[in-house]
């Protein structure tokens, strides 16, 4: 039977390894949020979208968003392809920043749509405030996923490609 403080010091290990350093984070934000913020940029400048304003807001959206996904799916990737094979790690980088990217971008997305529906919502930590807060979140977040993650294409998806080949040869 193996024993507890044992198997901690393996899981603590194993995190304190998949952590990205400072600058490899930091660096990696700054570049992913560009590429992310520039991504919905040319689409939305393409398609002749809305005011100039708004442009700007979901840009920025886009990449905030992408700024803080990146850490996450960086140590998520190392997490998952700690010792194995340059595939592992070219798969894991593309599924956990792509993951990791959608989530946090439609989570901010989300907060937002939140923020504007606030108005009509009961009063806060109420049983009616959580069922509403709870549908509000859900329904931004499937709006997200529907109409928003065409905005990485495809620019976003070439990015993805390029951080999860870069990636891939880190970890060799």
């Amino acid at each position: 039977m193996t024993p507890l403080p044992f198997i901690r010091n393996c899981v603590l290990d194993r995190i304190h390894k998949a952590l990205p350093s400072p600058g490899a984070a930091l660096c990696g934000a700054l570049l992913w949020a560009a590429a992310m913020g520039t991504s919905g940029l040319v689409n939305l400048l393409l398609d002749d979208w809305e005011t100039p304003a708004k442009i700007r807001f979901v840009s920025l959206l886009y990449a905030a968003g992408g700024a803080l996904a990146f850490p996450v799916g960086l140590f998520l990737a190392r997490l998952v392809s700690l010792g194995r094979h340059w595939q592992v790690a070219l798969a894991a980088a593309f599924v956990c920043l792509l993951v990791a990217t959608i989530g946090f971008t439609g989570g901010l997305f989300a907060l937002h749509y939140r923020s504007y529906y606030a108005q009509w919502h009961e009063p806060a930590l109420t049983l009616a405030w959580s069922i509403q807060f709870v549908h509000t979140v859900a329904t931004a977040f499937y709006q997200f996923i529907v109409l928003g993650i065409r905005l990485y294409f495809p620019l976003g998806f070439i990015a993805l490609a390029v951080a999860s080949i870069w990636f891939a040869r880190q970890q060799r």
